[in-house]
């Protein structure tokens, strides 16, 4: 009889508890706020994590590949003698494809009916073009239609797509974005750490990375037709449907405030570190031979403080030549970039606000040099050659008021219009190629698209004195995803960084 009543009265308990707990989840919903995430809340975060991504790889590898910078050493795996560990590939892969579904998740939120939103977007499609066009261009093939499926279809394997098909789709992705952001609803400025609520200047920085693109396949039989025609109607026939990046406040930039999220990565590497790697003598003795405002100008904050940060070596800016030989000489006194901790109110790349760069005007401009030299449009290539030139400076020296003409004759680096196709598009990205300072790995692309600007060969290079064509695939993607990375290596070629993609064969 005593269990029974302990039994029954067990019963009731629940039974109480039961009716306690009716209506308890519906209870403690607040009723004025939503739990839908909205489009903005997944911009700016992803797009501080795809910078600083792109910032890291620029400084570790780009620079070094492209005689920027020269880790001083004399032991193995040194990226400015194009020899790397393949352990290289993973940090930009992991990182990309991490944001990719972020933009993608902003992309679907802003079709949501609650939180509908045509600008959020197109501006989602722009950044997965954006993030999907350095993905390929450093690695080749890569999963695109299959990418990020993992949370939601359980499709940890993707399928590795053509480059040839993914640049046909970004080209088509970015044609999209432009009709999208026509109508120029209201995003929250807040949430855009780059162009602070600018729907127009979105707009403009998506049709402008549309002419990268399109420039950088325009030699393929495949796309030159369509890719010539865009060129033409975007820089020429149809322009106030294709506005683009038009002057320096125009640029993609995110600006590194130094406040709460808002700190450069630069900033995690210890100060004797940044200041340890040495400067190229290419990139330091054009500047310093052609009088460039952006290094001989010193009325910035500490008194003989360039505007790019550089350390004089006993008064004079000297360089380390890339590729050097193996215990051929000691560079470790030679020119450098300063750390934060050595200046006080002047400038050190460690914590300078435009480090974020991912798009200017400057390049704009040379892109419409290139396309009238080619013949894709009309028009003088020396009239955007000389804007290109003239706001590449700006944009660092805002108060520089000199003649760009005057100045690049004073140093034999004017446009010559008698010279040959191959020496004006030298003309053209030797300043390019200063314009693209810190545009993730952008230098590196270009020069494997075009061979210019010329850089020296050192004694110590590695793989032959072969400009590494490619990043490896990351090693754990063999594993991960055996099929599709032997389909991958079997269309595209075998995985090492001499296999040239598609849009790198003629």
């Amino acid at each position: 009889m005593k269990l029974k009543n302990i039994l029954f009265g067990s019963l009731l308990s629940i039974l109480a508890l039961s009716s306690c707990d009716k209506g308890f989840v519906d209870l403690n919903v607040d009723p004025t706020k939503t739990t839908e995430a909205y489009p903005e809340q997944f911009m700016a975060n992803a797009l501080i994590s795809s910078v600083s991504a792109n910032m890291n790889r620029n400084r570790g590898f780009n620079n070094e590949l492209m005689q920027v910078t020269v880790s001083i050493g004399d032991g193995e795996f040194k990226v400015f003698r194009y020899d790397f560990r393949r352990s290289w590939s993973d940090y930009l892969w992991s990182n990309h494809f991490l944001n990719l579904s972020n933009y993608k998740d902003m992309y679907s939120k802003a079709q949501n009916e609650l939180t509908f939103n045509t600008s959020y977007q197109g501006i989602s499609m722009i950044l997965q073009a954006w993030t999907n066009s350095i993905l390929t261009d450093t690695y080749g093939d890569i999963p695109y239609t299959q990418a990020t499926l993992g949370r939601d279809s359980l499709l940890f394997e993707p399928k590795f797509d053509a480059q040839k098909d993914i640049y046909t789709n970004l080209l088509m992705k970015l044609d999209s974005a432009n009709n999208l952001l026509k109508a120029n609803t209201a995003i929250d400025p807040l949430q855009d750490p780059v162009y602070a609520g600018s729907v127009a200047n979105w707009r403009k920085f998506g049709n402008s990375l549309f002419l990268r693109l399109l420039m950088r396949v325009a030699h393929k039989a495949e796309v030159k037709d369509y890719a010539e025609a865009k060129i033409k109607e975007i820089l020429e026939t149809n322009k106030s449907n294709y506005p683009i990046i038009a002057n320096n406040e125009e640029s993609a930039i995110l600006r590194w405030t130094g406040e709460g999220v808002y700190v450069s990565p630069f900033m995690s590497t210890r100060v004797q570190d940044f200041r340890a790697t040495a400067i190229a003598e290419y990139f330091i003795d054009f500047l310093r031979d052609t009088n460039d405002p952006r290094l001989n100008i010193p009325d910035y904050g500490k008194a003989g403080v360039n505007r790019w940060g550089i350390a004089p070596v006993s008064g004079n800016f000297v360089g380390v030549p890339s590729g050097y030989a193996q215990g051929s000489e000691d560079y470790s006194k030679m020119s450098y970039f300063y750390s934060a901790d050595q200046i006080v109110g002047g400038y050190s790349m460690q914590h300078e606000p435009m480090t974020g760069m991912i798009m200017n005007f400057a390049e704009v401009e040379f892109i419409k040099a290139e396309a009238m030299l080619k013949g894709y449009i009309t028009g003088d290539p020396s009239v955007p050659f000389y804007s290109g030139a003239s706001n590449s400076i700006t944009l660092w020296v805002p108060t520089w008021t000199g003649n760009i003409e005057e100045h690049l004759a004073a140093s034999d680096k004017a446009w010559d219009a008698a010279a040959t196709f191959d020496e004006k598009m030298e003309m053209i990205h030797q300043q390019k190629y200063f314009a693209l300072f810190l545009v993730d790995l952008q230098q590196w692309f270009e020069y494997r698209r075009t061979g210019h600007p010329i850089l020296p060969k050192g004694a110590g290079l590695k793989n032959n004195g072969e400009m590494p064509a490619r990043m490896q695939y990351p090693v754990y993607v063999q594993s991960s995803n055996p099929v599709s990375y032997r389909e991958a290596v079997a269309r595209q070629g075998a995985d090492e960084i001499n296999t040239k993609m598609w849009w790198q064969k003629p």
